[in-house]
């Protein structure tokens, strides 16, 4: 893949748009789970969410009782989160990772959705290296990511009918999304990855999958529409801890 890659989410109209979602539709699928995985993975509160956007899973994690910190790369998702929670604290770092933070320190990193705009393996690799050196030897990285599903079906909060070429792209390649529960409707660009392909990557930053979860919805769950959730995952969440702890 090029290095012609767009993260979208440094657009200002974006991230104004994606300050306004919380967890709607088929993203419900991906926190619905969550506080029970923390409840059978985490020991502690100390807890960092990489990738924090708007501050949506910073907060998520704070009501849940942990001591978080959400870090993100991008400049106008996180004056969004600053305004939306003025107590909470909110770091900007660079891509290579969050090297402001102390190592061996954290019990709980969460990612969610980040990993599907980190283009290439050497980036993704780099990435849950510098997560690694953040945990404590029984801390869990907890990585939400899209499935090679999500671009090929049509749901609740998605479409992707006017992309047919998602369907021949291969893990690396670009795809295409619209997201159906903010205003602006331009297409998202993220980066296809296979299951297998995030296992090699764990593998060499020396880590290893504890557990995979891959929520569906209950047709009578909730007040959704679903469209394809109920037969089809759209998120797989890893749960990883550091190799030889």
């Amino acid at each position: 893949m090029g290095t012609n890659f767009y993260n979208v989410y440094e657009d200002g109209a974006r991230a104004d748009a994606y300050a306004e979602l919380e967890f709607p539709g088929t993203y419900y699928l991906a926190y619905r789970d969550l506080e029970a995985i923390f409840h059978e993975h985490i020991k502690g509160i100390a807890a960092v969410d990489f990738g924090c956007g708007t501050g949506r899973s910073t907060r998520f994690l704070r009501e849940l009782g942990f001591d978080v910190i959400g870090v993100d790369i991008s400049e106008p998702m996180l004056t969004r989160a600053r305004l939306r929670d003025p107590n909470g604290r909110y770091l900007l770092v660079s891509d290579g990772g969050p090297s402001g933070l102390a190592t061996s320190t954290y019990d709980l990193i969460l990612a969610a959705f980040t990993f599907d705009n980190i283009p290439t393996m050497e980036k993704k690799v780099a990435a849950l290296q510098s997560l690694r050196l953040l945990l404590k030897g029984s801390g869990r990285i907890v990585n939400v990511v899209s499935t090679p599903e999500i671009y090929v079906n049509e749901w609740a909060s998605f479409s992707t009918k006017d992309f047919p070429e998602n369907r021949t792209a291969r893990s690396g390649e670009k795809v295409h999304i619209v997201m159906l529960d903010v205003e602006d409707r331009r297409p998202v660009e993220d980066i296809l990855w296979t299951d297998e392909d995030y296992r090699e990557v764990y593998k060499r930053a020396g880590l290893v999958v504890l557990n995979t979860y891959r929520p569906l919805a209950q047709k009578n769950e909730s007040s959704f529409s679903w469209v394809s959730e109920t037969a089809t995952a759209p998120w797989a969440i890893y749960v990883l801890g550091r190799q030889n702890e």
